[in-house]
């Protein structure tokens, strides 16, 4: 530090010493140049008034009264003397101080007569820099001599050397200001954070959890505090993952983490790739401004295979949706993630408006999300539909082909009902692969499915995989049944197998959870619920003294204007809970391309409107409806300060919102009410589970959450969340893949019927 001090006071000196002489000597340069020119004036000036004085008595050769008038005129400032000659070059008439200097006459002089107009120069006379003006004299009309006038030029060049001499001086003045000042910049904006930096360091090495220092807004500083920033969370990340896992030995329990999974998988790939298909991307690029920024989505999908990826180096595929997502890839679409930690490979593929449109907004969410869902709305399948979802299945297979094609044996585990024929394309062009897709959605009854007019194209293609993967053992019960009234297959109910063409798959329960970790508190320090609920419920105007949290995507199969009628129905039935009560739903909106989605939203404002309308007053409303995206860090706070969760889907696939509740509530406190018609009711018998059509059952249970005894609140909380810590997400991840790597491809039907899919991943 000391060293790059001296190099920056050195590089400041010699610049401001440059830039000052460079200034000083235009300055001085320019005030010669001025004052010669006023010096020539002057002379001028004064020759004029001279030559019509002198003339008269030139003429009349009256030498006396010539040398009266230059002795007058030879006092003047600055002034060395006046000088008349006459025709033969002879002095008529001298100062006498000039006498000892002008010997002869001086050639200006002459020039003056030869030219008949007056000239002047810069000369030296005596080793003194003199300046001499000279005027022509005339007798009857004829030069007939001169004038000469004689000014000490000296004053000129000391005033330059006094400009010299100030400029000196102001430079060593500057010179200990810039040495003060730059000592005082280095230590407050360089050496002081550094050390701070330093020292925050070494208390993450030796095991101490400090805060954060700050790091000055300065841009040369910003890489080395964001690396700073990286490195300390990747220290404490792997620091508390050890703690953790060492802790978990010592209590000789097997809970799931990153890690863990890690070497999970890199031991169940045994050196073959991983390659994921999604539709979501799990990075995205967007413009803002001129530049462009990477967001992170919203997805528990991200969250529970990102470990994979980043452990095995392993290809994610997804739709590229992002108006910069273009911008960042490399020829091959591809690019390495995370943007700070790169570990895996990321391919976007690129859609058009219209296959978007009719693959994902037509298809998949018209079609075959009402129709899994049976939440009474109609399902709309249309034959161009239909066509992209096809066209867009082929071109997904043809970029999952494409990163295969230089390994063996790859695995590849493929999301959700928007790749329901991409199975069957895969292992058709490799055999050698393993194939999973999970069904993140419910899978309806045989009857239900029997709607869709491509029922049989539908099954073909998911029977594909090698593994098929539900939430729970319901779904899986249907998806058999379906395809044991629809297709020419073997179902084998005892393995869960079904075999079509000489190829066996597995269908299974494989129940998707949360990271528990990841809400974990944010702070050491103790927040009273009571008093963080009154500080959210402010930042909306509402005053209360109950609070209830509902978070989902604004989806009609979420069951939210059931809830919203519940609690109007609640507020009726007990009037003690107005004034007190309020339900804060987050609501995001979600696929408003689709007139039933946009329809939707407008039903919920209006009943909201409608309950509020009718019952607030003061300072108090019982509905607060946030239509907009919140950060997992906001809707945590809310998790954490609610005395109630209304988890109330219709029909639901898992429902995450339910475990992410159980997972934020550290205090233990807090009631979940859920839909008995979510995946997570199987799970999570602990909660007041409810029918979400029943709006009475619904409105008693809120009155029971808000009435439950604190004890039983907390036993129930505890037994859930132990639950969701057990059966975290890395668990879910962990037997989906070691399930998949466990089928023998060559040999995959005699494995099943031997029951050769080992469940020691569970």
């Amino acid at each position: 530090m000391r060293l790059l001090s001296l190099r920056l006071i050195g590089a400041l000196i010699l610049g401001v010493t440059f830039v000052s002489v460079l200034s000083s000597y235009f300055e001085v340069t320019s005030q010669v140049r001025g004052q010669r020119r006023e010096l020539e004036r002057r002379a001028e000036v004064l020759g004029e008034s001279l030559a019509e004085n002198i003339e008269p008595y030139f003429e009349k050769g009256s030498h006396r009264e010539l040398q009266r008038i230059v002795e007058r005129f030879g006092n003047r400032q600055h002034l060395t003397g006046v000088a008349i000659y006459g025709t033969r070059d002879e002095a008529i008439a001298v100062t006498p101080g000039l006498s000892k200097l002008l010997r002869t006459m001086p050639p200006v002089v002459q020039k003056a007569e030869a030219e008949n107009h007056g000239e002047g120069e810069f000369l030296q006379l005596g080793g003194a820099s003199m300046h001499a003006y000279a005027l022509p004299l005339h007798q009857q009309g004829n030069v007939a001599g001169g004038l000469a006038i004689v000014h000490d030029a000296a004053y000129i060049g000391a005033q330059g050397h006094s400009v010299w001499r100030e400029t000196f001086l102001r430079i060593l003045v500057e010179m200990f200001i810039i040495v003060l000042v730059t000592l005082l910049i280095v230590r407050w904006s360089l050496t002081r954070p550094i050390a701070r930096a330093a020292q925050w360091m070494r208390a993450l090495r030796i095991g101490r959890t400090p805060t954060r220092p700050a790091i000055p807004d300065l841009d040369f500083l910003r890489p080395l505090a964001h690396e700073m920033t990286t490195f300390a969370e990747s220290l404490s990340h792997a620091r508390s993952a050890a703690e953790n896992e060492a802790r978990l030995r010592d209590a000789a329990e097997f809970i799931w983490t990153a890690e863990r999974l890690g070497v999970h998988v890199r031991a169940k790939l045994n050196g073959s790739r991983l390659f994921v298909l999604s539709n979501r991307e799990p990075y995205e690029h967007v413009r803002q401004g001129k530049s462009v920024q990477v967001i992170v989505p919203a997805s528990g999908l991200v969250t529970a295979l990102e470990p994979v990826l980043r452990a095995c180096d392993g290809t994610w595929i997804a739709h590229g949706s992002g108006d910069g997502d273009r911008e960042v890839v490399d020829q091959h679409d591809r690019l390495r993630v995370p943007p700070d930690d790169q570990r895996y490979t990321l391919r976007r593929v690129w859609l058009t408006k219209e296959e978007e449109d009719g693959y994902y907004y037509g298809f998949a969410n018209e079609g075959l999300w009402p129709l899994c869902h049976i939440a009474h709305t109609r399902p709309i399948f249309r034959a161009s539909d239909w066509e992209y979802y096809k066209e867009v299945n082929r071109i997904f297979a043809a970029a999952v082909l494409e990163e295969m094609k230089d390994f063996e044996h790859p695995v590849l585990l493929a999301q959700d009902y928007h790749f329901a024929l991409l199975p069957r394309m895969i292992k058709a062009a490799r055999p050698d692969a393993r194939v999973a897709i999970f069904w993140h959605i419910p899978w309806p009854n045989p009857e239900a499915f029997r709607i869709c007019p491509w029922q049989r194209e539908l099954l073909h293609g998911l029977l594909g995989a090698d593994l098929i993967g539900f939430h729970v053992q319901s779904h899986c019960n249907n998806f058999l049944q379906t395809v044991d009234g629809t297709l020419e297959a073997r179902t084998d109910w005892e393995h869960f197998s079904v075999k079509r063409n000489d190829h066996f798959t597995l269908v299974k329960p494989l129940p998707i959870s949360v990271d528990f970790n990841e809400f974990a508190p944010h702070d050491a320090e103790y927040h009273d619920p009571y008093t963080d609920r009154a500080a959210l419920l402010k930042e909306h105007g509402v005053e209360a003294i109950f609070m209830g949290i509902g978070v989902d995507r604004l989806d009609y199969t979420k069951g939210i204007l059931e809830r919203f009628l519940a609690i109007e129905r609640f507020i009726e039935k007990y009037p003690a809970y107005q004034g007190q009560f309020s339900f804060v739903q987050i609501g995001a909106p979600s696929r408003t391309h689709i007139k039933r989605y946009r329809d939707f939203l407008g039903e919920l404002e209006a009943e909201a409107d409608r309950i509020n309308w009718r019952f607030q007053s003061g300072r108090w409303k019982p509905i607060i409806f946030l239509k907009q995206r919140h950060s997992h860090h906001e809707v945590q706070r809310y998790y954490e300060a609610a005395d109630l969760c209304l988890v109330t889907s219709l029909h639901d696939g898992m429902n995450l919102v339910a475990k992410e509740f159980l997972a934020a509530r550290h205090d233990e406190q807090g009631v979940l009410i859920l839909s008995q018609f979510t995946g997570a009711a199987r799970e999570l018998r602990d909660a007041v589970l409810v029918n979400p059509y029943d709006i009475d059952q619904t409105a008693e249970a809120i009155r029971t959450a808000l009435e439950m005894d604190p004890e039983e609140k907390k036993q129930r909380m505890q037994r859930m969340r132990k639950i969701i810590l057990e059966n975290n997400v890395y668990r879910w991840a962990g037997n989906l893949i070691g399930q998949l790597c466990d089928i023998r491809i060559d040999t995959a039907g005699k494995a099943a019927e031997h029951q050769g899919v080992s469940a020691s991943a569970a």
